[in-house]
């Protein structure tokens, strides 16, 4: 192992219970520090102890940051929470949230918290896209909100014309809906607080709803997850003990993600928060082009924590290779690297690895985990130093882990403070997350990362329901071999969807990463992306590491024998990929069933493991 950088972080003591069905139960001795009531406290005590630090910027339309203190915060959570209650919203009428991450939406919605009334974010796809709209109909029918937010409201008026009641109050940050009344957002803030807010704010507690946050919903209507302010703040703490420099100097964050999703809306946005850091918001996306803004921003900004999927850190290493500014930047003040939302392949872990060690002669502890929308979503982490990636840790303090054989596979679920009482008026639906014992079944699979040794924490062992059988009846792992194949494809692709039930081998449908496969062809930055993909270079190289990937197979179940470039891209509305670049293989194999069937008719779009490209597929 090469030298990595010093961070303070846990040591934790790991007990196992053998059962004597095969299940185990995994938990660490150590209890978990004590933690406030409400994630108010917190904000409260920042506001009170360093009222003039900045906790969040946004860039303005001339690149200039605007920013909020931590006592300008409580000034406006006080202002906002008093109209909310004013127009009578409550947790059977919510406030839902349709825009993207800025300075408005967070206050807004810790405006709401204050006086006990849940924010439910909206994924904007569900509105900008019409295609969406069913699902925002859908969410606003589970949830019934007391008033809708926008910023920038000309964007989300044809939505909000299609599918929210009229009734329903409007509170816009600029622009209006046609035909519609609305409350101006410099109106909002400008109200006189009231004492009603502060003995609002008294009157919540632990079992406090304090946001909704929404499942993808690949199969149907999203799924309103409840947030808990326990929740919430015991998820802090078992972060904060993990992440341990978190408690030495407040945390700078730059951050992209999308606060509709649990990654970023709850750990990410809670995390400077509960230790009185500064969030920078981060208008990129994790894409060759949406990553030019988080470059320039990280160029500026050096974080001290930093989140990104693996398709983020591909563009990032590329652009840190020949940046020199950019890369010590990035690591100046780094503790930590975190990925999730994929596997991480080999070649960008060690890219990273590397730059770390050209820029601050050692490198930066890098880590990941498992968790969901239902934990909070920090379940368990690994800080021990790694080889390689993919190891997801040991549950966290006062998390009780149960592995359950299924179908050959240890099969994961959870107990513990951070994890949700349930679905908000599905009691069905809750009934059926959790078992008899009350852990959430998480749906997915680990396995020890050294067997024998819990302390050493678990891989990630696929999704139990994205497995399959083969026409022979053997069983395919999808979540080990999609990690394999885009770790052996050089770096070409960025993910992978795995075909092959019922048939008689395994294919694969590759989502290309552009800015690797333009190298492979002279002018390749200039083609369209039709044009590009279909390059006999292109398909030669791709099928020439197929076939060395095939042959260090063992078996049908783990060798892909053909595939397919997917070069239409993925949609969030059908589905298949989250705003945060999750691609969901179901939804991919279910909506592109045309594609499947043409990679297994043969083709000349068609790479076949120990064929020269050109000869047609059989």
């Amino acid at each position: 192992m090469e030298k990595i950088r010093p961070v303070r972080v846990w040591e934790p003591r790991i007990r196992v219970e053998e059962r004597a069905d095969g299940s185990q139960i995994i938990w660490q001795e150590d209890k978990l520090d004590p933690y406030p009531a409400r994630l108010g406290d917190r904000i409260l005590h920042w506001a009170e102890t360093a009222p003039e630090r900045v906790w969040m910027a946004e860039r303005d339309d001339n690149g200039a940051w605007r920013t909020i203190t931590f006592g300008r915060l409580r000034a406006l959570m006080r202002s906002v929470g008093t109209f909310l209650l004013a127009h009578d919203l409550s947790p059977e009428r919510p406030l839902m949230i349709l825009s993207e991450n800025s300075l408005e939406h967070a206050v807004i919605a810790l405006s709401a918290q204050y006086v006990g009334v849940p924010s439910a974010a909206v994924a904007p796809a569900y509105s900008l896209i019409p295609e969406g709209r069913a699902k925002l109909k859908d969410i606003a029918g589970e949830v019934t909100p007391g008033a809708i937010f926008a910023k920038e409201a000309d964007r989300f008026a044809a939505a909000i014309t299609e599918v929210i009641d009229p009734a329903v109050p409007l509170i816009l940050a600029g622009g209006g809906v046609p035909d519609r009344d609305h409350f101006a957002w410099d109106d909002v803030i400008a109200t006189e607080p009231s004492s009603a807010a502060d003995e609002a704010f008294a009157a919540t507690g632990p079992d406090t709803i304090a946001k909704f946050l929404f499942t993808s919903g690949t199969t149907g209507t999203p799924k309103a997850v409840i947030q808990t302010q326990r929740m919430m703040c015991a998820n802090m703490a078992q972060v904060l003990d993990c992440y341990r420099f978190l408690g030495d100097e407040p945390p700078v964050l730059v951050d992209w993600a999308p606060w509709n999703h649990v990654a970023s809306g709850n750990k990410v946005f809670n995390i400077a928060l509960y230790n009185g850091g500064t969030y920078y918001i981060d208008a990129g996306k994790p894409t060759p082009k949406g990553m030019a803004e988080t470059i320039r921003n990280l160029r500026e900004i050096s974080p001290t924590w930093y989140f990104n999927v693996p398709a983020g850190y591909e563009v990032l290493c590329e652009a840190m290779e020949t940046d020199e500014v950019l890369r010590d930047s990035f690591f100046r003040n780094l503790k930590m690297i975190m990925y999730a939302g994929a596997g991480m392949a080999s070649h960008t872990w060690h890219h990273l690895n590397a730059l770390s060690e050209r820029s601050t002669g050692a490198q930066t502890l890098m880590g990941s985990g498992l968790g969901s929308t239902e934990t909070g979503p920090f379940a368990m982490f690994c800080t021990e130093p790694q080889e390689e990636p993919g190891n997801c840790g040991v549950p966290a303090r006062e998390v009780t882990m149960k592995l359950v054989p299924v179908g050959g596979k240890m099969e994961v679920r959870f107990k513990g403070p951070n994890v949700t009482p349930g679905y908000w008026r599905r009691p069905d639906l809750t009934a059926k997350a959790f078992d008899e014992e009350g852990f959430y079944n998480m749906g997915d699979a680990l396995r020890p990362a050294v067997p024998g040794d819990p302390a050493r924490g678990y891989l990630f062992d696929g999704r139990t329901a994205e497995n399959f059988k083969l026409q022979t009846g053997t069983w395919v792992a999808v979540g080990a071999m999609r990690a394999k194949l885009i770790d052996a494809m050089g770096g070409l692709v960025r993910d992978a969807v795995i075909a092959g039930e019922d048939q008689f081998e395994l294919g694969a449908l590759l989502v290309p990463f552009r800015p690797a496969i333009e190298r492979l062809v002279e002018g390749g930055s200039e083609m369209d992306d039709a044009t590009l993909y279909a390059h006999p270079a292109v398909l030669a190289r791709l099928g020439d590491l197929l076939t060395e990937f095939a042959g260090h197979a063992t078996g049908s179940s783990n060798r892909i024998a053909r595939a397919m470039l997917l070069t239409a891209p993925l949609r969030m509305d059908k589905g298949e990929v989250t705003d945060k670049g999750s691609v969901n293989q179901r939804a991919v194999l279910t909506n592109r069933v045309d594609l499947v069937e043409a990679l297994y008719a043969g083709g000349p779009e068609v790479i076949i493991a120990g064929k020269p490209h050109g000869r047609k597929a059989g």
